[in-house]
């Protein structure tokens, strides 16, 4: 019978971790004495504490492990679940860190610009459900891109060619988009894509994609690098919206994002005071 001290030295787990597994019934002492409360462990309780240490070096939570030791025949999965999970909370924090690396080295500005008349293709995008306190924009983020291939697939054969970064805008076009945009199901959004039509022609779109013209606007952007999320949104609004303009405000109602390899650029358009005419959609 080994000593905790001895079984602590042979298993490189220190007594406290010991008697914590003790305490979680993952590794429990062959025997205790009564009187002195002194914990005995046996030679072949090594292995089992081995690859304790093993799974919990690897980060896995106590019930986890205990998953593991109860049931061994599931216990490779319950590891590569583990691992897929590590590696994807990784990808966050590199980008959580190439963020903070961006946004230390150059504070993001808003700046003023023309933007030129183009032709867009526009699909809706489906989902995701949101609540009044959570948005999901990793969901916004994979059904966007899924919505852009899409559009982009329906129109190259019809002879169009993509002219630029593609952007998500309200989807307030017609009255059916305006009443289910209140709704947690939505769709809230819409996908622009830029194309230049030339010769182009679109009988055999498919319906949910439309050819749209976009008039030429003014207007006020920033540019928040890395993935998007509401702190970031509600930045960039606010930037915007706090922006000074002589004779002219933002129209909020014409919101882009233009979706960037770099992060998400928020662009509002400018409307000028005196202006009686509607601005174009977005």
């Amino acid at each position: 019978m080994l000593s905790i001290g001895e079984f602590s030295e042979m298993c490189h787990l220190s007594p406290q971790a010991l008697r914590f597994y003790h305490a979680k019934e993952l590794l429990v002492p062959a025997e205790v004495d009564e009187r002195t409360g002194y914990r005995g462990y046996a030679f072949d309780q090594v292995e089992q504490a081995v690859l304790i240490a093993a799974l919990r070096g690897a980060g896995m939570s106590v019930d986890l492990v205990r998953r593991a030791l109860d049931e061994p025949d599931a216990a490779l999965d319950l590891l590569r679940r583990h691992e897929e999970e590590v590696r994807r909370r990784r990808r966050a924090q590199d980008e959580a860190i190439s963020d903070a690396h961006r946004l230390f080295g150059a504070r993001p500005e808003v700046r003023r610009r023309h933007v030129p008349a183009t032709t867009v293709a526009s699909k809706q995008v489906p989902g995701p459900a949101a609540t009044w306190d959570r948005y999901d924009w990793a969901e916004v983020e994979a059904a966007t891109a899924e919505t852009v291939r899409h559009v982009v697939e329906a129109v190259e054969p019809c002879g169009a060619v993509v002219a630029g970064a593609p952007w998500l805008t309200w989807a307030i076009e017609t009255p059916e988009q305006k009443r289910r945009g209140l709704t947690s199901e939505g769709p809230h959004w819409l996908v622009k894509v830029p194309v230049e039509v030339g010769g182009a022609e679109f009988a055999a779109l498919p319906d949910d994609v439309e050819v749209q013209p976009f008039a030429a606007r003014e207007e006020l952007s920033i540019l928040m690098p890395g993935r998007n999320s509401m702190a970031k949104f509600g930045t960039a609004l606010s930037r915007l919206v706090s922006h000074p303009l002589e004779d002219a405000y933002v129209d909020l109602s014409c919101l882009r994002h233009v979706l960037h390899d770099d992060g998400v650029e928020t662009a509002v358009a400018i409307r000028e005071l005196d202006d009686e005419d509607d601005l174009p959609t977005t």
